[in-house]
């Protein structure tokens, strides 16, 4: 047989040409930056030709090494699905799923109850990667996220369409410090999800103030601080209409009830191979089937 590079080089080269990102990379193995681009050269050296193109400290995939992507992605896929077998004496079916932490707790946690009694021999595991769309095929097997739309080399399936609300504290709608218009929005600090980055342009749009400036945006990755931040007065938060409804906060508010339809949506992803796996069909199907 012959010789085989190390397994790890072949993992360190799938996630950067993946994620398009030696520091994004590192960061998902949990290796240094040094570290990861030195087992991508011994790949390298090992085949005897370069994967990436060197163009001011970023690497670029070129042919040869998309080649070897499309080539060794569907093995390395099946050899981690072996090893999940053998671990699992075969009485076990798992899936590895990526889930935005708010969706989980408000739409996902809630039904998975359900999904245990008709299947319980799925067993979950969870992550909240923020570059879960990359990983998929290499340590998840499927996602759901909130994205303007979806490569079409993936399997998708939208789960929602939802309006954007402004949240804020109920002392923003009643009493001495309620705003009495959109442009008093001026004199606010608004909060945003790095995922929902054009949220707000959307709204401001739609409510006629598409040069409206407020007074600072801070920036979250967590739907959970933001709907909290708003409530402690630090913001006004741009969500989605789900994320306020289903909080259930009482210092909370909608403000401006102006009707925007958000240009962001939750999806179900995965690689279309992915669906050939009996624990990825089972909850894709209850998951639509649910309407989560």
């Amino acid at each position: 047989m012959r010789r085989l590079p190390p397994l790890t080089a072949l993992e360190a080269f799938v996630q950067v040409a993946r994620l398009g990102s030696v520091k994004a990379a590192a960061e998902e193995l949990a290796l240094s930056t040094p570290a990861l681009s030195r087992r991508v050269q011994a790949l390298e050296r090992f085949i005897g030709r370069p994967l990436f193109d060197r163009k001011h400290q970023a690497l670029e995939i070129n042919a040869e090494g998309q080649r070897l992507l499309d080539d060794i992605a569907p093995a390395l896929d099946s050899l981690a699905q072996a090893l999940e077998n053998i671990q699992s004496g075969g009485n076990q079916l798992r899936l590895r799923l990526a889930v935005m932490p708010l969706f989980a707790t408000q739409r996902l946690f809630p039904h998975l109850g359900k999904l245990r009694q008709q299947h319980p021999q799925l067993h979950i595991d969870i992550e909240t990667t923020p570059h879960a769309v990359a990983r998929l095929g290499e340590g998840l097997d499927a996602a759901i996220v909130l994205s303007k739309d979806i490569d079409p080399a993936l399997y998708a399936h939208e789960l929602d369409h939802e309006e954007v609300y402004l949240i804020g504290r109920r002392e923003l709608l009643e009493g001495s410090q309620a705003l009495a218009s959109p442009t008093e929005l001026a004199q606010q600090t608004i909060l945003l999800h790095r995922d929902m980055a054009m949220s707000f342009d959307a709204w401001k749009e739609a409510a006629g103030l598409p040069d409206l400036q407020p007074l600072a945006i801070d920036n979250y990755d967590s739907g959970q601080l933001m709907l909290e931040a708003a409530a402690q007065g630090l913001g006004v938060a741009v969500m989605h209409a789900s994320h306020y409804e289903q909080s259930g906060d009482p210092r909370l508010v909608r403000l401006f009830p102006i009707h925007v339809e958000s240009p962001y949506r939750y999806f179900f992803v995965c690689r279309p191979r992915a669906l050939q796996t009996r624990a990825v069909r089972i909850f894709r199907d209850w998951l639509v089937s649910a309407d989560i």
